[in-house]
């Protein structure tokens, strides 16, 4: 299998703090498995209170790349830091505390379906926390509140839509008042009303709780509404960094075919030959 060729680095955006220290900061990571080289020397500062949108083609690295910023994946290459301390080199009983400023929201929620909808929000907190069952309930019940399913909490998963329990899934990831909020395709799934609420809901927690968030999305118009700063992976290195409206106008093919959603003209050239046999 060939090697993608090296693309140009990103120019940096306006987005970014003039002498500010990022919050996570990705130095030259390369990731392979096997042979597929899934990042290549990727580079991203990721600055406080900032919600910065990854956006890429299936199979980019977005998912890979949301997985070493909280040592669920080591680079091959390259290092990992959090607030100026490199990670990529930490001990699992080390990882446990740098994880804690972090929350998580899964593609699917993740939920467990054994409990309910205050049970999995209660969860993380009676496993981090020293507070007894009532108080931990207490603590997700407000979580709850904050995303407006307080009235679902004795709810099991089952009985909830799929945008119940993305919604479960968020109050979940900001129980332990976390920092960085990373978000893994939260509208997947989802039509486009209640998208909209998940989306309302992200800015909500970067308005109210001061979160810095990473959205990796294939949904542009969730992207331009949250994002202060969408980046773009293309096999494995960062292509495009900028405002949405920087994106919007960028002149780069490879970006344009991606938030017009254009295929390249040489795959459907070969599709159609296919077709024609």
């Amino acid at each position: 299998m060939n090697e993608p060729a090296r693309q140009p680095e990103a120019t940096s955006p306006k987005t970014i703090p003039a002498g500010e220290q990022p919050i996570i900061e990705l130095r030259n990571v390369t990731k392979r498995f096997g042979r597929l080289l899934v990042l290549e020397r990727a580079s991203l500062q990721l600055y406080r209170g900032q919600t910065t949108v990854v956006i890429g083609e299936s199979g980019a690295g977005k998912s890979v790349l949301l997985k070493h910023i909280v040592g669920l994946l080591r680079p091959d290459a390259g290092e990992v830091y959090v607030d100026g301390r490199r990670v990529d080199r930490l001990r699992p009983k080390e990882w446990v505390v740098v994880r804690r400023r972090f929350g998580f929201l899964f593609q699917g929620a993740a939920l467990f379906d054994s409990m309910t909808a205050v049970e999995n929000v209660a969860f993380p907190i009676l496993e981090h926390r020293d507070v007894t069952e009532a108080q931990a309930r207490q603590i997700a019940l407000e979580k709850l509140r904050m995303v407006g399913l307080e009235e679902f909490a004795d709810r099991k998963p089952a009985q909830l839509s799929g945008g119940q329990r993305k919604r479960v899934g968020l109050a979940r990831a900001i129980a332990l008042d976390p920092e960085v909020i990373l978000y893994d395709e939260p509208t997947t799934g989802l039509d486009p009303i209640r998208a909209d609420i998940i989306n309302e809901l992200i800015l909500k927690l970067r308005r109210e709780l001061g979160v810095t968030g990473v959205v990796v999305t294939h949904d542009m118009a969730s992207a331009y509404k949250i994002a202060d700063r969408i980046v773009m992976l293309y096999r494995g290195t960062f292509i495009a960094d900028g405002t949405p409206d920087e994106i919007r106008r960028s002149a780069d093919e490879r970006v344009r075919r991606f938030i017009e959603g254009r295929a390249d003209e040489e795959d459907l050239a070969s599709l159609r030959a296919e077709i024609t046999k």
